[in-house]
């Protein structure tokens, strides 16, 4: 991975980090459909104007059911998931439990595929409930009040995510991955904006928590998912995934800085179990990416 990838996939993990942070701050005031149906409408509105730059027809027709499957699993539910676990959870703990998703996808990849999960994955989904055991056991101070409800939404959020690379990688076919971004996106806004006006806001909405809403849907959603894809074609899949692990220390970060969330002994041991235990379900080994490209470097190009 060159320079300047490694700069696209940090600056990356700071977006969608940040993202969490934003969720916190505005849904207090917007409650959680509002929010997400802003987030989606916003980001839609953002990728329309960069497709008609790039002349990238979304050829609905054809591919409709493909983008309302992809925008209900990839988008409208666990943004609303994650925005519901808001009102409970600390921006840290959200960005911890998030790196569950590459594991979910793994194992459900075994479950479709009916396969046998191999020890690796079996020895990696205990690490993993028990990282979630440590950050959400007794004396945690990352979780507020009753967090059984948010802790599951999360978690559910992240089961979703693995439920849409899983359609994706079957239904998508020829669909690009803009394509698919930008689809999706107005598949989750049909979905949500109908169902915003039903639900009133909490509280009167400051400008500074505007301010939280546009940076959500522009740089968080519709900025990230653009950088995000860059890092497909440059650097292919498995590399991308590096960002999973990226996350959530951008996620407790921004967390500590901004919000002053607290970051205790569990929350650190627990970030270390959960992401430990992805990398075993998902068989990630930074290693392999350093040896990949030692062996770009020595032989006849790049791979790209």
């Amino acid at each position: 991975m060159g320079a300047a990838n490694l700069i696209r996939l940090l600056a990356l993990a700071a977006i969608w980090g940040a993202s969490f942070l934003f969720i916190r701050v505005a849904v207090p005031a917007l409650g959680a459909v509002p929010l997400m149906a802003l987030r989606v409408a916003i980001a839609a509105s953002f990728l329309a104007v960069v497709a008609r730059m790039l002349a990238r027809p979304l050829a609905l027709r054809r591919n409709a059911r493909y983008y309302l499957v992809l925008g209900a699993l990839n988008s409208a539910l666990p943004f609303v998931l994650f925005a519901f676990a808001a009102k409970t959870l600390t921006a840290s703990l959200m960005s911890i439990l998030n790196a569950t998703a590459p594991a979910f996808g793994a194992v459900l990849g075994a479950v479709v595929a009916r396969k046998t999960p191999s020890m690796r994955t079996l020895a990696g989904l205990v690490v993993g409930v028990s990282g979630v055991a440590v950050l959400t056991g007794a004396g945690s101070n990352a979780a507020q009040g009753d967090a059984g409800m948010a802790i599951a939404a999360v978690l559910c959020a992240a089961c979703c995510y693995a439920g849409a690379g899983q359609y994706a990688r079957s239904a998508g076919g020829a669909v690009e991955p803009f394509n698919a971004a930008h689809g999706s996106m107005w598949a989750a806004a049909l979905l949500l904006v109908p169902l915003a006006p039903f639900v009133a806001p909490v509280r009167p909405v400051a400008a500074g928590i505007w301010l939280a809403v546009v940076v959500l849907g522009l740089a968080c959603t519709g900025v990230a998912y653009l950088i995000y894809f860059r890092l497909l074609r440059e650097v292919g899949p498995t590399s991308a995934l590096t960002v999973t692990f990226l996350i959530p220390v951008f996620g407790v970060l921004w967390g500590a800085i901004f919000l002053g969330e607290p970051v205790g002994w569990n929350m650190l041991a627990g970030a270390v179990l959960v992401l430990a235990g992805t990398a075993l379900v998902t068989g990630f080994d930074p290693r392999a990416l350093a040896g990949r490209r030692a062996g770009a470097r020595a032989g006849a190009g790049p791979t790209r």
